[in-house]
């Protein structure tokens, strides 16, 4: 008999501790402290809680045993099944469910949820994972509603519907951008193919003269001189150096690659225009909380400049500035498709995250220290694919070459610490940047380059003195 009791409570105490990944430093110790107790009960945080086992065709439902004669029901997939589960979830008086967000088959049940008015805990599977003994698809809904019920599991952040709209339209365009880069790359591969070497005299073939010149290959043309001639003036190769690179052996079959190539090329040039409606007409029924202040001019001549290629064909600033009441792209190495990947990936309500460093860790660009008492004893790479995080060190890495106190900061950390360290660590300053205008209404001021030099200059000073002092000699400024 003691044997079985000791086995029962090693048992539970393996429960206990694969509930631990989803908190934190305070809350395990705290829970560890509970399990050294002779008292090993939890307290209950979500009373009302089920847990819900996410698959492709079926869903496995668990409500407490007190709830139901039937404690765990297995549902399907269509729209009347998953109504149906939401009435008997609502019938046993839950009132919060916790899932794993397994691919997207989570969405529909998650929106049925939220709609009926029940709290949804989106779960990450690797903080659930740690199930004892064999697993099950109903054992699994049974733990996810074990773990919600003693407050163990932690939600994932998904922006509210109005910002889920703007998150669709711009990920289709960022999608259909990245479909026309493509076709681009193998009309070059097919040019190339015929030895018509139009890449060496100019630099994009989606321009102007770019197109031109296809368009005209296609239409049948084939003199070279005749090709040249659709060169725009601002090409700085001569006409006679795009004629002599136009000279190439015209196949039929890779013309006709070319052909569905440059269709291809045209039909995402047509969508990306649809899209760019859409937003225009999204951003235009969103409530205005600029609070009728003016958008800021531009004053950079590098932002300043018109805008080429896949850049968006609407006033997409002036959009974001009266839905957000700020202006992000006053921030340097954020432009209005930066910003634009912000608000529809977060949103502009910076409270969801308490603090910014908060909002910085959940973008994973804080350090990843593992500590052991109270020591650093290794560090680790937080790998992500978050979109968000991806633009931010795309953001930062354009800081390369910025005249600017950030551009300045960039240098000298890639100097000290690497491109990979510094890259990580301007996005991580970027994003709190973003974090304080939207959330605090804050604006930034650029401080210059030669203010952060002047800093960085005082730094070194003061850090010569200290270590002067220590040796017993004294630092004295000599004018030059």
């Amino acid at each position: 008999m003691r044997i079985g009791v000791m086995k029962k409570t090693q048992a539970r105490k393996r429960a206990i501790v694969g509930g631990q990944r989803g908190m934190n430093r305070k809350q395990r110790r705290e829970l560890a402290r509970k399990i050294q107790a002779e008292d090993l009960s939890l307290e209950v945080i979500h009373r009302d809680a089920g847990g819900i086992d996410i698959g492709n065709e079926t869903h496995y439902v668990a409500v407490p045993p007190t709830r139901d004669s039937e404690p765990v029901r297995r549902y399907g997939c269509t729209t009347a099944e998953l109504k149906e589960m939401v009435a008997w979830l609502k019938q046993c008086g839950i009132r919060t469910v916790a899932m794993q967000s397994t691919g997207v088959y989570w969405i529909p049940v998650y929106d049925l949820l939220e709609e009926a008015g029940l709290e949804v805990y989106l779960v990450n599977a690797r903080e659930t994972k740690n199930l004892p003994g064999k697993k099950s698809d109903v054992q699994e809904s049974q733990w996810l509603m074990k773990l919600h019920t003693y407050g163990l599991l932690r939600n994932s952040f998904r922006p509210p519907q109005e910002i889920r709209m703007m998150r669709n339209y711009w990920r289709q365009r960022h999608d259909l951008v990245g479909s026309a880069g493509r076709h681009i790359q193998r009309m070059q591969k097919v040019l190339t193919q015929m030895n018509v070497q139009l890449a060496n005299v100019i630099s994009d073939l989606s321009g102007v003269t770019g197109q031109a010149i296809i368009k005209a290959i296609l239409a049948g043309e084939r003199d070279p001189q005749a090709l040249a001639a659709n060169c725009d003036p601002r090409i700085k190769a001569s006409t006679e150096e795009v004629a002599r690179s136009l000279e190439g052996n015209w196949q039929e079959d890779l013309l006709f690659v070319l052909k569905q190539e440059q269709a291809g090329y045209e039909f995402c040039q047509k969508q990306m225009a649809e899209c760019d409606e859409r937003l225009e007409e999204y951003l235009k029924q969103r409530e205005d909380r600029s609070g009728g202040e003016s958008l800021p001019e531009e004053q950079r001549k590098s932002r300043r400049k018109k805008k080429k290629g896949n850049a968006p064909r609407f006033d997409l600033r002036g959009g974001l500035f009266q839905m957000t009441g700020t202006d992000l792209t006053q921030i340097d190495g954020i432009d209005v498709v930066t910003a634009t990947t912000i608000v529809s990936e977060a949103g502009y309500d910076m409270s969801k995250w308490a603090t910014e460093d908060h909002f910085v860790s959940w973008l994973r660009l804080c350090p990843d220290n593992r500590i052991s008492g109270g020591k650093v004893i290794g560090k680790g790479r937080l790998l992500t694919n978050n979109r968000l995080t991806l633009a931010f060190k795309m953001a930062a890495s354009t800081l390369r070459q910025s005249d600017t106190y950030l551009g300045a900061q960039f240098r000298r950390l890639r100097t000290r610490l690497g491109a990979p360290i510094a890259i990580k660590a301007m996005a991580a300053k970027l994003a709190r940047l973003v974090y304080r205008m939207l959330r605090f209404g804050m604006q930034f001021v650029d401080k210059g380059a030669e203010v952060y030099e002047t800093q960085h200059r005082q730094r070194q000073i003061n850090s010569l003195k200290r270590k002067a002092a220590q040796l017993g000699f004294q630092v004295l400024a000599v004018a030059a």
